[in-house]
């Protein structure tokens, strides 16, 4: 209750009558910070790698506990050092420009996707399997890599549920449906929706990553294919294919996902020119109509839903949840680490910047590619797309233009890489803890990472000799 109490005052204090809205706007110097701000940050990160393994039960019940535990490591120095009105600053800012409407889209695309009912069990066959990894690769690009996971992660799992190897579905899955399929289109992933709102044309990274996202796809699919087919063969079991009729209930949570697209996009089209400030936080209309809808678009399907297709689907809250508190730490931890990264040549992370510029001034994109999906796999891929998107320049006609390379590699970078990690982008965990209620054993984050590296490492570095270098 305390940490709730804490929490809390930190939200309410500048809407307090007494409260002077006199906070540095400009939020932490980067560039005046030590590299051991991260330590929180890096803290988080090895709680959610190795507790899971190493005290399971432990870590089940107090997974939110431990975030909160690294969030106020981070605070109370931050607090100390440099005063309380930059601390608030600083989190109400993460909070109310990032974490919020990440976690309202998210809830929201849980929500609606979760009243979507597949009924009729797909056998577990290679071709079965392969043609719905095909299927949601293609639907993240139009309802976003949260959306596609969760209408077809649990068929997927049914479809697999008796099967006795059946991880790699679900790693797969992950790969493609949660993260490479997104990158068609602004809607697919949240750092491509960022370029979209700093003036990066809606088609421009449809035509421009098209063909190294089919390749990649194509690549994935067809390794997939052959590894199903072997691991099919080697059961003792192996199942019959058999068809049956797939009936598709809840269709008007279809509608509310077209909703969901269009009220993402209002955040871009109507600009009515009006903003509140709450303690130096600029928040504009437009995102805050979009935030509404998104939470009355999810509220309309909890009540146009019958409860029944739910339980058919064994929905539960707690996948949203433990994203949520997980994700609350990471978006308060990862604020000096940001600011670092923004602070350039001027910051403590000068050495890693450098090496995205070659030595006649211009950009390097195998760097970009690289350092921006390596950073994308372990921070935040969205703020680490913006910082890139930033150094590249941050004039998106120039990006779109004779830069369009470097742009091209950014995107790719924070979109593909983010399958490397559980955290490289939120379905990722959403669709582990899912997979797990359903009675799958998931490897741990550094069974996933070992998974990640065997087969996305190969085919990144193939996307670099043909699509990069």
């Amino acid at each position: 209750m305390r940490l709730i109490a804490l929490f809390a005052s930190l939200f309410l204090f500048p809407f307090l009558p007494e409260t002077a809205l006199a906070a540095d706007a400009h939020g932490l110097d980067g560039a005046a910070l030590s590299p051991l701000w991260g330590i929180p940050f890096v803290g988080l990160l090895l709680s959610i790698a190795v507790l899971p393994l190493a005290a399971g039960k432990f870590w089940h019940d107090h997974y939110g506990k431990v975030a909160a535990f690294w969030a106020l490591a981070l605070l109370l120095p931050l607090v100390a050092i440099h005063g309380f009105n930059l601390t608030l600053h600083s989190v109400l800012h993460a909070a109310l420009i990032e974490y919020f409407p990440f976690i309202i889209l998210l809830l929201a695309l849980f929500t609606i996707a979760g009243g979507i009912l597949v009924k009729g069990d797909l056998p577990g066959t290679p071709g079965v399997n392969t043609s719905i990894l095909a299927l949601g690769t293609l639907l993240a690009s139009i309802v976003g890599t949260t959306g596609a996971s969760m209408i077809l992660i649990r068929p997927i799992l049914r479809a697999n549920a008796k099967r006795h190897s059946n991880t790699h579905v679900v790693i797969f899955f992950i790969f493609l449906v949660s993260n490479i399929g997104g990158a068609l289109s602004p809607l697919g992933d949240p750092p491509l929706f960022i370029g979209f709102l700093r003036g990066v044309d809606f088609f421009w990274t449809t035509l421009n990553l098209a063909a190294p996202t089919l390749f990649a796809a194509f690549v994935l699919l067809s390794i997939f294919y052959a590894l199903d087919s072997w691991l099919t063969r080697k059961e003792k079991r192996p199942q019959k294919p058999r068809i049956q009729t797939i009936k598709i209930l809840g269709s008007v949570n279809f509608l509310l996902l077209l909703g969901v697209i269009a009220a993402t996009l209002l955040s871009a089209v109507w600009q009515p020119g009006v903003s509140f400030a709450i303690f130096g936080v600029v928040l504009e209309l437009q995102n805050l109509a979009s935030n509404a809808a998104l939470l009355s678009l999810a509220g309309l399907s909890l009540w146009l839903t019958p409860d029944t297709h739910r339980t058919a689907n064994g929905f539960s809250w707690e996948p949203i949840a433990e994203v949520a508190k997980l994700f609350a730490g990471i978006f308060i931890t990862i604020i000096p680490v940001l600011a670092m990264l923004q602070a350039g040549r001027e910051g403590p992370f000068a050495l890693l910047l450098d090496a995205v510029t070659t030595k006649d001034g211009g950009p390097h994109d195998v760097a970009y590619f690289w350092l921006t999906g390596g950073l994308s796999a372990f921070l935040d891929n969205a703020p680490t797309y913006l910082v890139f998107f930033e150094l590249a320049g941050g004039d998106a006609k120039s990006l779109m233009g004779p830069l369009a390379s470097a742009l091209a590699a950014i995107s790719m970078g924070a979109v593909y890489m983010g399958a490397l990690t559980y955290i490289g982008n939120a379905p990722n965990f959403m669709v582990k803890t899912i997979a797990e209620q359903a009675g799958f054993r998931m490897p741990s984050f550094f069974g996933y990472f070992g998974w990640a590296c065997l087969f996305l490492l190969p085919l990144f570095a193939l996307l670099t000799l043909i699509f990069i270098a």
